[in-house]
Parts: structure tokens; C-alpha cells; sequence
């Protein structure tokens, strides 16, 4: 195992990163995105690929970065408020998630608690938090974690338990802990909840059509329209009609 890298030359790698995703953004695309997701940080107007790009290009050329390396770095570049800085140290612990454990699940809370927008939470919770789940789908620290984050305060971090569970359950994972907590979610009127629930439903249903149908036909009095339009989306016909639900034309 390499040894880490002193603080100061992870700092070292930041000013190039900020500079590669000012060169790639645009005056009209940050006014659009910033207005779009009333956003109070700076942005640069730099789309979603070209930021991965940048982490993609680190990954390569850094691969000997070890855990800690990764967080401080990550946490440097989450620390200016600035839109596609934060979206870059997502990427970064995208890329780098095979150095993750459940114990990081408490720096993927703080990032999400500081987000406030599905800009952020969602790459936090789907594709990190996601990646720390599948890799240990039973590991105290996750279960309670999970729990925890289901009845937060907080929608986005209760949003981020349901997104928690994608990559786990795209691979065939148990869906009992994400239908408990859907389950207590169901009548929500948070938008974003009812999104999430339909949205992992929808994924779900993708190769499980069957576990899904079931465990949404006693609920459809229960839950709202928006997340029986997501849950549906991959079923036949047949199973529509079960669940009392017509195709939209």
C-alpha cells in the first residue's frame, strides 16, 4: 500500500481540476442551471459529463490515491461554494468507491445534509452511498444507517435512504429493508419522496416485475399518483390491470 499523500499536495491537484471545469463551462449554461435549480452557489455551467470527465482523467493518472487522500481531497473541493466543485467531488468518490466502507456513510450524510438539491443528493445517495450498500447490503453500520436516514428530519437524507438501495436492488438484493421504508414514506407529500419511492420501484420492476406488483397492490389506494406513474412505467399490461392502472396513451 502506497503511503498517503502529504495534505498539501492533495490540495496541489485542486486549482487544476477548478481550472479544466471553468475552461469546459459557459456564461449561458450557468445563468440556465443556476436560475433552474435556484441555486445560491456559483456556477461555472459545466454539463455532467465533462465534470466526470475531470474525475475520470484523475482516477487514471492518480490511482495509487488512497482512502484518506480521496476524503481530504473530496473535502477540499466540496469547501468553495460552487456548484460544479461539489458535483466534481461526487464524481470523485464515484470513481475512487472501491476505498469506501459503511463507516463513510457519515461523510456521504454530512455532503447530502449541505446539498439541498437533487443536483447533489441523488449522485450522493444512488451511485455512492449505493455503491457502500451493494458492496455491504448487510452490514450493521448500513442497516442502521439506512434506518436512521428513513426517519430523518430531513427529506433529502430520508431521500437518500430510498436512493441508497438502487444499485442493491438492481442486483437482485433483499427488498424488504427499502419496502419498510417505503412503506412508512408512502403518504408523504413531499414530491421528492413520492418521486424516489417510484423511481426504485420503477428500477426494481425492470427484472422483479412480480415482487414489485405484489407489494404494490395493496397499497395503490395509498400511494400517490406520481409514484404509481414511476412504478409502473416496465410493466405488461396484465400486471397494470392488477394493479387497476391504464396505460397512458
Amino acid at each position: 500500500m502506497s503511503e498517503p499523500i502529504a495534505f498539501a499536495d492533495v490540495l496541489a491537484l485542486v486549482p487544476a481540476m477548478e481550472e479544466q471545469l471553468r475552461a469546459a463551462g459557459t456564461k449561458e449554461r450557468a445563468d440556465h442551471e443556476q436560475a433552474y435549480l435556484k441555486s445560491s452557489l456559483e456556477h461555472f455551467g459545466t454539463s455532467v459529463p465533462a465534470i466526470r470527465a475531470v474525475a475520470v482523467r484523475l482516477h487514471r493518472s492518480r490511482p495509487d490515491l488512497e482512502h484518506d487522500d480521496v476524503v481530504r481531497l473530496v473535502e477540499a473541493l466540496w469547501s468553495a461554494p460552487v456548484h460544479e466543485r461539489r458535483m466534481l467531488a461526487v464524481e470523485v468518490l464515484d470513481q475512487f468507491a472501491g476505498r469506501l466502507s459503511p463507516a463513510d456513510l457519515g461523510l456521504v450524510e454530512r455532503l447530502v445534509r449541505e446539498s439541498r438539491t437533487w443536483a447533489l443528493v441523488d449522485g450522493l445517495a444512488a451511485d455512492v452511498a449505493g455503491r457502500i450498500v451493494l458492496a455491504a447490503p448487510d452490514d450493521a453500520v448500513v442497516g442502521a444507517t439506512l434506518d436512521r436516514w428513513a426517519a430523518d428530519d430531513d427529506f433529502w437524507v430520508r431521500r437518500a435512504s430510498l436512493l441508497a438501495e438502487l444499485k442493491l436492488l438492481r442486483d437482485g438484493g433483499d427488498f424488504a429493508r427499502f419496502a419498510r421504508h417505503a412503506d412508512a414514506m408512502l403518504g408523504e407529500k413531499e414530491f421528492f419522496i413520492r418521486k424516489a419511492i417510484g423511481w426504485v420501484l420503477r428500477e426494481t420492476a425492470r427484472t422483479r416485475p412480480d415482487e414489485v406488483v405484489a407489494w404494490l397492490e395493496p397499497r395503490v389506494s395509498l400511494a400517490s399518483g406520481v409514484t404509481l406513474r414511476e412504478a409502473v412505467k416496465p410493466l405488461s399490461d396484465d400486471q397494470r390491470a392488477r394493479l387497476g392502472v391504464r396505460r397512458r396513451p
